[in-house]
C-alpha cells in the first residue's frame, strides 16, 4: 500500500488515496509494471438523463475491466512467477476530477510517478523498463489502437507491443493512431518512463449510468489477458 493525502477535486476537502502494488517473480533488477485504475467516477456526469448525473459511476469497463485482467494474471504470475521482476499497480484516484480539468486526474498515478524510488516505496531501488495500462479494456467489439501520447513519446515501446499482438493473432488490436487520452501513463511518460495505454476510448456509455457488466465481453478480456501473459513471461528487447 501507498497511501497519501489529496486533495478532493469535487469537495475540496482532504481525501486519503491509496495505490495498491503487488509484486512477482525476483526481487530488484529491471521489471515490467502494468497499471489499472481501481477507483471509479464520483459522478455520471455524461448521462443522457440530467437527473442521473450526480449519480456515482458502477465503472463495469472504465476501471472494473482492466482491474479484472490485472488480478487474473496476479493468479497466473503466483502459480508460475516470471524469470524478471513483474510489478502490477492499482491507482486509486484516477477518475476524480471536474470534466474538463486533468489537475483533478490521475491523482494516485501522478504521486506515483513522482515518488515511486524514494524512501519506504514498495518500488523503490528497481529498474522500471516500461509500464502498460489497462483502461477500458472489456467492451464489446474491442478495438484499441495507438493511443496518441503513448505513439509519441514512447514509439518504440508501443509499436513492439502491438507487434507481439499481431503475432499472437488479437484482432483487438489495430495499429492505427487512435484518440490522445489523458491518463494514468501520463506522468510516467512526463518522468521518462516508457508508458503505452491500452484504452478503447470509442465506447457510448463512458461517464454514465450504462456503464454496466452487460456492455462487456469476455472475450475482449482475453485478447487483452493475452497480451498481458505475453508480455510478463517473454519480454520484448531492450524492455
Amino acid at each position: 500500500r501507498q497511501c497519501f493525502t489529496a486533495t478532493d477535486p469535487h469537495g475540496g476537502g482532504p481525501v486519503e488515496l491509496c495505490n495498491l502494488v503487488v509484486s512477482c517473480g525476483p526481487s530488484g533488477g529491471a521489471r515490467l509494471w502494468f497499471g489499472a485504475h481501481y477507483d471509479t467516477r464520483p459522478v455520471c456526469d455524461k448521462d443522457p438523463d440530467p437527473a442521473r448525473r450526480d449519480e456515482p459511476l458502477l465503472g463495469a469497463n472504465d476501471g472494473a475491466s482492466g482491474v479484472a485482467v490485472m488480478l487474473h494474471l496476479m493468479e497466473l504470475l503466483a502459480t508460475d512467477p516470471p524469470d524478471r521482476g513483474v510489478d502490477l499497480i492499482f491507482f486509486d484516484g484516477e477518475d476524480s476530477g471536474p470534466s474538463g480539468d486533468p489537475s483533478g486526474f490521475c491523482l494516485g498515478s501522478r504521486h506515483l510517478a513522482g515518488t515511486w524510488n524514494e524512501f519506504g516505496s514498495p518500488l523503490a531501488g528497481t529498474d522500471p523498463r516500461a509500464l502498460v495500462v489497462l483502461d477500458m479494456v472489456g467492451a464489446r467489439g474491442l478495438n484499441i489502437g495507438y493511443e496518441q501520447y503513448s505513439y509519441h513519446y514512447a514509439q518504440e515501446f508501443t509499436v513492439a507491443v502491438f507487434e507481439r499482438a499481431m503475432r499472437l493473432g488479437l484482432s483487438a488490436f489495430e495499429p492505427t493512431l487512435a484518440t490522445a487520452v489523458y491518463d494514468d501513463h501520463v506522468p510516467f511518460l512526463e518522468a521518462g518512463i516508457p508508458a503505452l495505454d491500452l484504452i478503447d476510448f470509442d465506447y457510448p456509455p463512458w461517464h454514465t449510468t450504462g456503464d454496466t457488466p452487460d456492455k462487456c465481453d469476455p472475450a475482449s478480456l482475453e485478447q487483452v489477458g493475452r497480451l498481458a501473459v505475453s508480455l510478463s513471461w517473454s519480454r520484448i528487447p531492450g524492455f
